[in-house]
Formats: structure tokens, C-alpha cells, sequence
């Protein structure tokens, strides 16, 4: 398994990673060939991205979308030992298609794959930010709160692979995009974080060639024996965070294969060692994550987010604590004059603050009660006593009774019927009573037009504090979505794009048309139309492209009627005539249906319209001419001229009879028969 694990950071300092940087460097040395070439049909390739281990990525345009996606590469595999190289691209095919179900807000959307010039390649969502590799090569590590936040996004898109069974296999900051923090500040805890390349791993082995793993980054288990499952994917995610926090990876060595091996005979020290300061909780997680025994690390990535997610919370809770703190210090500094410099004291205050020390002992129970005793008995002693402990004794029962009902009844109103109302209805109610309204998440009815209540907690005819508040759910009216334009789109593509969450759309294929436009098997339209709104689960109509048609419609524009008809009966097409106004000769083609290129099957009809044009010259008198001179003659008025009874020079000859004879009215391109004799 060494074989596959390719040169990654290995000294106290991380590299750099593969940016543009390696293409310019690539494209220094040769001009790369892809560059403004068109792949599928309409991925239009405009710049070199970076080039990894595996791939080399490429930003195109999506010419039919117009949107900017990033295409993959993926590098052709070397041959083994003893065996030629080998990529089986329909496994390939398989294994790819299969990411198109992962979709997560913190991984990079998958679009499609295929096959270009022999290459295979991914087309997946254009990740506008920088890696995280460029982000440390600028700032060498993160604030603990930042590289929780950062792991945190990594580890919810990783959970949400393994809950589909996809391993990502090569987690390290070269594949972690980060998009700016709202603002453009420095501070990654509110950053946008990606996760690039999930599943480009098994599908590269699928096809049969050797993916690339990082020696900085790799579990121990696939060093020994080859074995990788969502705990390798814990395993590089603790390194990452590692890295975050001390600015460098855990070992280092010449060679990739002296770091690979030292995963597997040493354990991950404590960040703490590297970087003073961090706290406990920082390095608990680490070690739970890169402990060399793949059962004793957290199972998979979710569950590791848990702990990433506690971990934010304690150092949230210790931050705010300290911040109360410094605060009260701040406030109890500025009333003790004794704390103040030396050169600051006022000529009466002392040197050093006095202190004061009192010392008093509490009071015991038994003492107390005693007290008590001695207290009453001097009450009831004294008439004037006994009556004040009387009417102490029945002011306090009356406070207890009026507290009591208050706060078993006198403070509650009863909650009003407001379902089935509308909002402002509802609203008006509630806020007569003095009541406060809040809403909870709308839910999708049918039945129920939109803005009405649904639900009202608490319920009518129940308690309710005064002025408190009323939650209403409303209705969110009958759930509609729009249909996505999946035009130009091959069929297996459009049915993963209509049946993805939440649409869950039913695409049937209804037909194949012919088309000019769109290649054969992508989709040429569909019932209802992109745009159109639908209910969840509507049944889509799908018509297919057939490709272009069999028949190319030549053009006929120009030419007489019985020429346009004798080539488009040739190519088998039907030829339906239309006389019309015009200055062009009579019976000349003046306008066509379909225009020229048009594909069209065959027995279809092309409508012509020809000059009904009564107006054309007169055949000229030839007879007794130069044969020659009369042919040259009616060829220059565009007359086809068949010349009969010559054998030898034209000029020898002289016309005795023309046809038409002279004075019959003509069209361009008429044909004229000359019979000549010597």
C-alpha cells in the first residue's frame, strides 16, 4: 500500500500545497492542449486551477447553464509490475455516478462525470475561496476557536458521507476550501467551509488505478495491511486539527515512507507540547481521534463531531467566564486607590492598601432557636404584644391567600380559539388580550391556504400567563416547487437532478424527437416546463433528443422550380409549392421551409415559394448565326443551351432552326434546343 502514498508534508513546516502555482509552472514548460477546448459538448475549459496527486483541475464554463464548474482530470494510471496500465472507465462511471446522492451544505456538488480524449474526469461545483493549505502558509496555524469551527464543518461534511458509505480517504487541507468570513475579517470561526475531492478515491480505484494518500496524513491501518473505513477519516481528520492548532504535522522524515511508518509505530503527541497554553480539552481530542487502534478512536465522523461540538462549548463557556472576571477586576481596580502606581498615589493614601480583618462567628441552630423561644414568651407576656403577633399572624394569612390565588389562578388568562384564523386575524386577537405573538416553522397543507393556523400551543381554552406568549404554527399553503431546466442534460443525469431532495419528481420518458440542437440522448423538453411550479412527487414528462435528423435540407433559394423540385425529390423529401409576388423571374424559388442545414427525416415537406412573376424576356433570333456565337449568346441570358447536329468545330456550323422560336417568352434558365448544319 506504500506505493500509493504520495510526498506530503514532512518537516516542522507545512508545504505548499498544489495550487495555480503548478499549473503556470506546468504551462511555463508546455502549453497545455485543453486549454479553450470543449468537453461534452459544452463544458468550455478556460484556466488550470491546480494540479494534485491525482488530478489536474481545470475551471470551465457550462456553455449550455452558463455557470463555471471545475472539471477533474484524473491522471492516467501508471502500469504495475509486470502489467500493462489498465483504466476500466465504465467502473470508473459506476463508483462516480454514485456521489451525485451525497449532497451537504460543506461538500463541494458533484455534477457529472465522463470520458475526454481517453481521460476520465469529474465535473463538480466551482469552489470560489482559498484552500486551507494556502490559509496556514499565510497565518502557519489557528486560533483554538477557529480550528474547532474549521474541524467542525469538516467533520459534518465527512458524517454526512459516511451515513452514504463513502470514505474520503485523503483528508488534508490541499481538499478543504474556504470560503471568505462575511465581512472579509480574518477570524475562521464564521467562515464557509468545503470539502473537495469526497469519493475521488474509491472511483480512481474503481477504474483501476492507484489513488495518491498523503504520508502527513495517512492511517496506520493502511500502511500495514491496506485497510481504510470511516475511522481512517477520524484518524486524518485529528491531524488536521493537529496542524490547525500547532502549525506543523506530527512527523517528519526524508521520505514519505519513513512518515507513513511512523503512524504506525508511534502515538500522536499532545498539541500542548508543541504550543503552550492550549487547553486539556484540545489535546483529549486529538488522542481519541489518531489513537493507532482503529476501535479505540471515535467510530466515524459524526461521532467525533459530537465531541468537536462539546468542545466548542466548554472553551465558550471558560471564555465568557474569564471575560466576567476581567471584568469585575477592571471594576473593583478602579475604587481601590491603594493599587494605583506609585506615581500615581494622592500624598495622603498609603504605601500599601490597610486591611482590616473581621472576624465574626455564626450564630448555631440551636442558639437561634433559642433566641426564638425567648422572643415569644416576652410577646405573650404583654397584652400589646399578644395583639400585635395577632395581627401579624392575620396580615401574614392574607398575603399567603392573595399570593396564592394569584399565583394559582389570578395571573393566568385563558388562551382564545385563534386556529383556522388567518394571521392578522390571530394577531388581533392575541395582542387584545395583551398577549405576545411568535411563530413557529410553517408546514406545508394541501388543504389549508397559506397563512392560516394551524396549530396554537398553548391550546385554546388553556392557561396562559398575562401578557405572555401564544406560538402559532401556520399554514405554508400546498407545498410547490419549481421545475429545474434540465434541457441539454443526458436522461440519466435529468432523472438523479428531478428525483433529488426536496422535489422526489417522477421522470417518464414520453417520447424521442429529432433535433439539431441538443446531442442524442440528453433531454430535448419537458411537460411540465423548467420554471413551471409542481407538487412534491409530480410525474415529469420527459421528451429525448434523437440526435440530428438523418436528412440535411439543402438550399434551393434562387434556383428554378423544376431544379429545386428534382433535388429534394432525390433526397426523398416531398416539395409542397406556394406562388407568390415577387421581381424575381417567374417560377424561381424565392423562399424556402426549413432553411438551409435544417435536419429532417425523410418524406418530410419543403414548402417553396416561387415568383409568379408574369414579367421575362423574349427568345432573340438566332437563326442562320455563327453556332458558336448564338451558343455563347443565349449562355450569357442565362439559358441552358443544347447545341444538335454538330460534329466538329461550332464555328463551322450555322443555326437553321431555334426552339423556343423567336419572340417566345422566357425564363432565366430556360432550356433552348439549336439545330445546326453546315
Amino acid at each position: 500500500m506504500l506505493s500509493q502514498v504520495e510526498r506530503g508534508p514532512g518537516s516542522g513546516r507545512a508545504m505548499p500545497s498544489a495550487t495555480a502555482l503548478d499549473c503556470a509552472a506546468m504551462d511555463a514548460q508546455l502549453a497545455d492542449p485543453l486549454l479553450g477546448s470543449l468537453v461534452d459538448g459544452r463544458l468550455r475549459i478556460r484556466g488550470c486551477v491546480a494540479r494534485g496527486g491525482m488530478t489536474t483541475v481545470y475551471a470551465a464554463v457550462d456553455e449550455r447553464l452558463g455557470r463555471t464548474v471545475a472539471i477533474k482530470m484524473i491522471h492516467p494510471p501508471q502500469p504495475r509490475r509486470g502489467q500493462a496500465a489498465a483504466f476500466h472507465a465504465d467502473r470508473f462511471a459506476e463508483e462516480a455516478t454514485g456521489l451525485a446522492r451525497l449532497t451537504h451544505p460543506n461538500v463541494a456538488a458533484f455534477y457529472g462525470q465522463g470520458v475526454h480524449g481517453g481521460v476520465p474526469y469529474l465535473v463538480t461545483e466551482f469552489v470560489r475561496g482559498r484552500t486551507l493549505r494556502d490559509i496556514l502558509d499565510e497565518r502557519r496555524r489557528l486560533a483554538p476557536a477557529e480550528a474547532l469551527a474549521v474541524t467542525e464543518q469538516v467533520l459534518a461534511a465527512l458524517a454526512a458521507a459516511h451515513r452514504t458509505n463513502l470514505v474520503h480517504r485523503a483528508v488534508k487541507p490541499e481538499n478543504i476550501m474556504v470560503a471568505e468570513a462575511p465581512g472579509g475579517g480574518q477570524d475562521l470561526s464564521e467562515a464557509v467551509i468545503k470539502v473537495t475531492d469526497l469519493g475521488l478515491a474509491d472511483a480512481v480505484e474503481a477504474g483501476g488505478a492507484e489513488p495518491s494518500i498523503s504520508a502527513a496524513y495517512v492511517a496506520p491501518e493502511f500502511v500495514s495491511d491496506g485497510h481504510v473505513d470511516p475511522r481512517g477519516d477520524v484518524y486524518g481528520a485529528g491531524i488536521l486539527l493537529f496542524e490547525l492548532l500547532t502549525g506543523r504535522v506530527p512527523y517528519q522524515g526524508e521520505r514519505p515512507v519513513e512518515v507513513a511508518w511512523q503512524h504506525v509505530e508511534r502515538e500522536v503527541p499532545p498539541p500542548s507540547q508543541l504550543v503552550g497554553g492550549l487547553p486539556p480539552v484540545l489535546d483529549d481530542l486529538v488522542a481519541s481521534a489518531t489513537r493507532r487502534a482503529p476501535g479505540a478512536r471515535f467510530m466515524d465522523a459524526g461521532a467525533m463531531l459530537s465531541a468537536v461540538q462539546s468542545a466548542r462549548h466548554s472553551l465558550a463557556d471558560a471564555t465568557t467566564r474569564m471575560r466576567q472576571v476581567a471584568q469585575e477586576t477592571m471594576m473593583v481596580d478602579q475604587v481601590r486607590p491603594a493599587d494605583r502606581p506609585s506615581w500615581a498615589r494622592l500624598h495622603e493614601e498609603p504605601a500599601e492598601p490597610r486591611t482590616r480583618t473581621v472576624t465574626a462567628s455564626a450564630p448555631s441552630f440551636a442558639g437561634l432557636v433559642e433566641q426564638a423561644k425567648q422572643h415569644y414568651t416576652r410577646l405573650m407576656g404583654d397584652p400589646r404584644g399578644r395583639m400585635a403577633l395577632m395581627a401579624g399572624a392575620v396580615v401574614l394569612a392574607l398575603l399567603v391567600l392573595t399570593g396564592g390565588y394569584y399565583l394559582a389562578f389570578g395571573r393566568y388568562d385563558t388562551t382564545p380559539q385563534v386556529t383556522n384564523l388567518t394571521k392578522e386575524q390571530a394577531e388581533s386577537t392575541l395582542r387584545g388580550m395583551g398577549l405576545e405573538v411568535a411563530y413557529a416553522k410553517p408546514l406545508y397543507r394541501e388543504d389549508v391556504p397559506k397563512d392560516v393556523v394551524l396549530v396554537q400551543d398553548p391550546a385554546a381554552g388553556s392557561d396562559v400567563v398575562s401578557g405572555g406568549t401564544v406560538t402559532l404554527t401556520l399554514s405554508a399553503g400546498p407545498e410547490r416547487y419549481v421545475v429545474p431546466d434540465v434541457s441539454g442534460v443526458p436522461w440519466d443525469q435529468a432523472i438523479v437532478d428531478l428525483q433529488a431532495e426536496p422535489l422526489k419528481l417522477k421522470p417518464v420518458k414520453a417520447g424521442e424527437k429529432y433535433s439539431d440542437l441538443v446531442p442524442k440522448g440528453s433531454v430535448l423538453e419537458t411537460v411540465p416546463k423548467a420554471g413551471e411550479e409542481v407538487e412534491v412527487g409530480a410525474e415529469i414528462k420527459v421528451t429525448v433528443s434523437k440526435g440530428r435528423a438523418p436528412v440535411t435540407v439543402p438550399s434551393v433559394e434562387g434556383k428554378p422550380l423544376a431544379e429545386a423540385r428534382s433535388i429534394l425529390e432525390n433526397l426523398g423529401l416531398r416539395v409542397e409549392v406556394e406562388q407568390v409576388d415577387s421581381d424575381k423571374p417567374f417560377e424561381t424559388v424565392v423562399k424556402q421551409t426549413p432553411a438551409l442545414g435544417t435536419g429532417v427525416e425523410r418524406n418530410s415537406v419543403v414548402k417553396l415559394q416561387v415568383s409568379k412573376n408574369p414579367q421575362g424576356g423574349a427568345m432573340p433570333d438566332v437563326g442562320n448565326w455563327n453556332c458558336q456565337d448564338a451558343e455563347n449568346s443565349l449562355t450569357a441570358m442565362g439559358l441552358r443551351v443544347e447545341v444538335r447536329g454538330v460534329r466538329g468545330d461550332k464555328r463551322e456550323y450555322r443555326v437553321e432552326r431555334q426552339f423556343p422560336g423567336p419572340g417566345s417568352p422566357l425564363q432565366p434558365g430556360q432550356r433552348v434546343v439549336l439545330r445546326c448544319e453546315r
